[in-house]
């Protein structure tokens, strides 16, 4: 983004949604508060002023990340399968999110707000088991059971790592067919 390139007036919405775009193409480890600021065609220091530091702007980009989770989780509304596609396709649309939203050690682990946002997505997602009926002792079982399933997939099929394992279609309809196979005892 070049500063003719820069006239909206929402300086943290552009650097948070150029430092999604960096991630998702470039990876974390590149990112950096100054190149961020020559993208937008602002001064080195003005994303400082929004963010503090690159862990304030990664906390910000994964509060965000977690919010956009928890409403694609929520529009899912409680079905199990639905809930699960749902969090793989928001690592597909929203991948500079969703590669650090869990990265701890990038982010600031005492922000209340980042608690709050996680503490959302994570309620929205065990939502799927719990309209499951199963017994209280074994939910919380199945709930990780849940997440593990989806993240890894999701983690995967970002990596890459699915590539050319002769699954064949797209990872949103291969996540439907691997969750339709799945069974909680229920």
């Amino acid at each position: 983004m070049t500063k003719s390139a820069y006239h909206h007036g929402d300086l943290r919405a552009a650097l948070l949604s150029a430092a999604a775009e960096q991630i998702a193409a470039e990876g974390v480890d590149g990112l950096s508060l100054r190149v961020l600021a020559q993208r937008a065609g602002v001064s080195h220091a003005a994303p400082a002023h929004h963010f503090g530091n690159r862990q304030g702007l990664l906390t910000e980009l994964a509060i965000t990340g977690f919010d956009l989770l928890a409403a694609e989780l929520s529009a899912a509304a409680g079905d199990f399968r639905e809930v699960a596609v749902a969090y793989i396709r928001f690592a597909r649309d929203h991948p500079g999110h969703f590669d650090i939203m869990y990265r701890h050690d990038l982010l600031r682990a005492d922000d209340e707000r980042l608690a709050a946002a996680r503490f959302r997505s994570g309620a929205e997602l065990r939502s799927g088991i719990a309209g499951m009926g199963l017994p209280a002792a074994a939910r919380r079982a199945a709930e990780l059971a849940a997440w593990s399933l989806v993240h890894g997939f999701a983690t995967l099929w970002r990596e890459g790592a699915l590539a050319g394992a002769e699954l064949g279609g797209d990872p949103e309809d291969l996540a439907r067919r691997m969750v339709a196979t799945v069974d909680f005892g229920v």
